[in-house]
Order: structure tokens, then sequence, then C-alpha cells
């Protein structure tokens, strides 16, 4: 491909690329900081040290159940103090994370376990009933449930034992019943010997994760993603806030299993050897609470959860002042919104673009006066971008015109688990990534979203495929045809909206169509509304127009 406009490259290029496995970084830490807290979760704290300890006694846990290098371990945990440690146990010893959303179903979970051949799998005790579920379906030989309240401090584990009310929400929020056959992880840990220092270190080269997405047809598929990508894209971020090694204090606040989260969280705060503050999941209340104990300096989240933490804030007249940066992803960043962080702040708030194929950024605004909220941004260090054509993406387009994003760079994944015509598809020529995203590049180089090739639909930071939704609702009594598209849905990004003919003599409701898809599909993904059409439009080949339905769901009034 010889393009006819220029590549455009990142401003900060002095990139080196660490030949190293990512459990280097935890080794670092631990030389140079290892009585420095790594993670305080609701208020239990553990060193560097420890934490080694505790990945050490895992993998050598991991061993004894069989695990060789490149097996497949599964992974569905909340965010919690074992899930950092499994992720580094699991790397250590060579084999590969896969990680799941611990709220799945049995039919989503078994899908992605049988997909990645995964051998063991470390499951919240809450998600152990559906993993066992699903295990018939799969290659898993050994299912090991983890305790959540394991990881509280002593007297709130205590404290759940209380015969009150409100103890007994809370156990049940954290905890699920676990058959006696199924051994607890703390409890494997407790008893295994540390790793020997000497066990075989993986090479960079080697897959660490296979992470699951969506990708462009919504059919859930896993990228393979090596140690060196997420090395890598740990190490461009770096360069790019220039954090202080060993002194930053970072919010763990979005979900460990996305790839937003698993890198910012679980390599970039290590990679920095810094304190990780980690939520079981997003409530401002938790949040507030941990500032005032242990006050952060830089929160990766997505919009709407920084909108929120203002508004708690203000109201609990909590200070905020002392995050000096915070990178939003997942979705656009309003102005409104950066401009109420960093009026609460003092600091800066810039948005971040990528996807689980780029480990995942590709792209971000500068941590400075030029920081433009709504656009992409400029590309990382190492990383090239082009703007194709989106019928022919050997074109580049003329500059300033819209056109197809492609990303290069060493954090561009290596293709698609067991699918090689849908990685020749992403990966074209000369290893240049297709997002699927419009976008243009204006005079000074910053790349700005113009549409979605994808039908895909973005709500709270989470990606929703519509077909996925669509093809559960086409079971649901009194439903004949259905279509699902996103509106705009103010702090949130996008709403999700059923389109839906109904057969004849049937009436149906928002409450059972939620009630419906509650059973199957992710709570993010459930509509917040439904409209009736008496026909879908279509194409010539009779596929939905999901625009057009997009079209006249805005034009009909909001009920």
């Amino acid at each position: 491909m010889t393009p006819a406009s220029p590549i455009t490259l990142s401003p900060i290029p002095d990139l080196t690329v660490p030949d190293e496995p990512l459990t280097a970084a935890l080794d670092r830490a631990v030389a140079d900081h290892g009585d420095r807290i790594a993670v305080d979760f609701l208020g239990a704290t553990t060193t560097y040290r420890t934490l080694a300890d505790e990945v050490a006694k895992g993998a050598a846990a991991l061993v004894a159940l069989g695990v060789q290098p490149g097996d497949r371990v599964a992974i569905a945990l909340p965010n919690c103090t074992q899930h950092l440690a499994a992720f580094y146990a699991v790397l250590r010893i060579g084999a590969v994370v896969v990680e799941h959303n611990p709220t799945y179903s049995a039919d989503e979970l078994a899908h992605q376990l049988a997909d990645s051949g995964a051998t063991v799998a470390l499951v919240w005790t809450k998600a152990v009933p559906a993993v066992l579920e699903a295990r018939d379906r799969t290659a898993l030989r050994h299912v090991v449930a983890v305790d959540l309240a394991h990881d509280l401090p002593l007297i709130s584990r205590l404290a759940l034992r209380l015969p009150v009310a409100k103890a007994r929400r809370t156990a049940a929020a954290m905890r699920g019943p676990v058959p006696a056959d199924v051994p607890l992880w703390h409890r494997l840990v407790r008893a295994a010997n540390p790793l020997p220092a000497e066990h075989p270190q993986p090479a960079s080269s080697e897959v660490a994760l296979l992470q699951y997405t969506g990708g462009t047809t919504g059919t859930p598929k896993a990228a393979v993603l090596t140690h060196r990508n997420l090395v890598v894209n740990a190490e461009q971020g770096h360069l790019w806030t220039k954090h202080r090694r060993g002194q930053e204090t970072v919010y763990g606040v979005l979900p460990f299993f996305h790839a937003f989260g698993l890198t910012l969280c679980l390599s970039y705060s290590m990679r920095i050897a810094a304190t990780l503050v980690v939520l079981p999941s997003f409530d401002p209340a938790l949040v507030l609470a941990a500032q005032r104990r242990r006050p952060g300096t830089f929160i990766p989240a997505v919009p709407p959860m920084l909108d929120r933490l203002v508004t708690a804030a203000e109201a609990a007249g909590v200070s905020l002042r002392s995050f000096t940066r915070a990178i939003s992803g997942a979705m656009a960043l309003p102005a409104a919104t950066a401009q109420r962080w960093e009026e609460a702040t003092g600091g800066l708030v810039v948005e971040g673009y990528g996807m689980t194929e780029t480990s995942p950024v590709a792209l971000g605004n500068p941590f400075d006066a030029t920081r433009r909220p709504g656009a992409l941004g400029v590309p990382f260090p190492g990383t090239e971008v082009r703007v194709v054509s989106q019928s022919d993406v050997t074109v580049d387009v003329p500059p300033g015109e819209p056109g197809e994003l492609l990303v290069r760079g060493p954090q561009v994944f290596t293709g698609y688990w067991n699918r090689p015509d849908e990685t020749a598809e992403q990966l074209v020529a000369d290893g240049w990534l297709r997002t699927g995203d419009v976008v243009r590049v204006d005079d000074d180089g910053f790349v700005l979203l113009v549409d979605r090739i994808k039908e895909m639909i973005v709500t709270g930071g989470f990606k929703v495929y519509p077909s996925q939704v669509e093809d559960h609702l086409r079971t649901m009594p009194g439903i004949q045809d259905v279509a699902v598209v996103g509106v705009p849905g103010g702090v949130m990004g996008e709403s999700v909206v059923a389109a839906l003919v109904l057969r004849d003599g049937h009436d149906v409701d928002l409450a059972a169509v939620r009630e419906w898809c509650g059973r199957k599909v992710a709570r993010y993904a459930v509509p917040r509304r439904i409209v009736v059409l008496p026909d879908l439009p279509r194409s010539q080949v009779g596929k939905v127009l999901r625009r057009v339905v997009r079209d006249q769901v805005l034009s009909l009034p909001a009920t």
C-alpha cells in the first residue's frame, strides 16, 4: 500500500520496546518498593513483597493442578486482591489468562470457556453455579472457587457473621454457594510452597492473554495478546502520563475483566509501582470512603463515573483535589464532564481511544493545554495511524476527509484465537489493523470520530452487540421480529432501544421485555425502552437497516 496522504505519527516517538514478560514489572516493584502498599481493597492492604509471595504460591498451586505453559486458565472474578494475584500467578508459569465477566450466564460462559479450551477456572463463588452448569460443554478439569470476603479486613470479615439483616445482605452480595467438592483458591494458595525463583519465565513473544471481544460482528471471539503487547501498552501509558514511579495511587474502579481496566489497573499500575486502590464494583460511596482513607492521584474511568463522582463528592463534602490526572475511555468524553472534573480536582482529564485488539490504547489526548475533549486524540508513542477509503483499504483519503481508521504499532494484537479468516479481515497488509471506525484528521493532527462502521452500542462504557440481544428477544412469545439500536443516552453515552414487530393479537410491555432479557443477556444490554413498529425496514437482500430503525425511533416521542 502506498499512502496518498501522510501517515500520522505519535508526537512522542521515542518508545523503547521492552523485551520482557509482564511479570518483570512485579519483580522490579518488589526490588525497589517491596514495603510499599501494592493493593488497598476496602481498607485491607497488601505490600508488593506480600503480593509477590501470594503470586509465587498461587503459581505453585496452579502447577499442582496440572497447569503447564501455554495452558489457558479462566478467571471470572470481580475486582479484588485475589484477582490481581491470580492474574500474575497464571502468567508467571507461562500459562495464558482468559478473562471473563463473572456475571455472565452459563450459556455465555460455556461458549467462551469451550472456545478458549481453558482447563482450569478460577471463579467467584457467586459464579460457580453457572460455571458448573457449563462445565460439560468445556475442557475444564478443575473449577476453583474464590471467596471475595477473604480479601476484606479482618473486622469486616467478622462483621459478615453477625446475625443482623445488613450483614446477611452484604454476605449474600459477596458470596455464593460452593459445593463441597469445589476447592477454595485461598486455601490452595495457603497450603502451597512458593514457586522456585529459577522456574522458567515466559518469553515476551509468548501469549499472555485471550481477551474476548465482539469485534465487528458481535460474535464473541478472543483477541490474542502477547506479553510484549501488554508490556508495550503499559510503557506507552507511562510515557504519556509521565507518572512518578513508586509515588502514585491509582483507583481501580474499572472492571479488571475488561481490556481498559486490565491494562490501566493490572499492568500499568504495576509498571509504575503504584498503590492500586481496588473497588469490587463502581460505587461512588465506596470511592469516596477510599478517597478519605487513601487519596488517589490517577483514575482511569468512563465519563459517567467521573460525573457521578463529582456529584457525590460535592454532596458529601469530600475533596477530589488529590487527583492530578484522569483518563477517560470506552465512549466519547463530553466537554461538560471534562470541565466539571477539572474544576473539582484541579487536575487534568483526557480522552483515550483504543480497542481490545490494541491492548487496548492506541490514541490519546495530551496531558497539557492542547487536550481536546471529544477528540480521540493523537497516536500513542510508537503508533502510526492512517485514514483510508471505507470501500478500499489500500487507498488513503485526502487530508481532512473522512475514512476508516487504521492503526499499526507494537501493541496491536497477533490475531483472533483459532479464527484465521477473521484475523485476515481485521489485520491487513503490513500489519495495519482495521478499527471499523470512520474518522478524519484535522490540521493539528488530532483524530476526530465521525461515525461507527460497527453497529455496536456503547452504554456506560460497555459494548452491546445488537444481534445478541435480538436473537434472544426473537424467542420471546409475542415478538415476531426485532431490531436493537442505540440512541443518545446522556452521560451513559447511548441507551439501548428495542424496536419490536409483534405477532397478531399479542401485546408486550417494557417490563416483560426487560425480564426476558435479564435471563440471558448482561444487565447493561437490557433495553431501556421499546417501540412497536408495523414492520422493520430492510435492504434489497433482506437485511434489517438498523440506521433507518434508529432514525424512526428518534422521530417518535420518548415514552
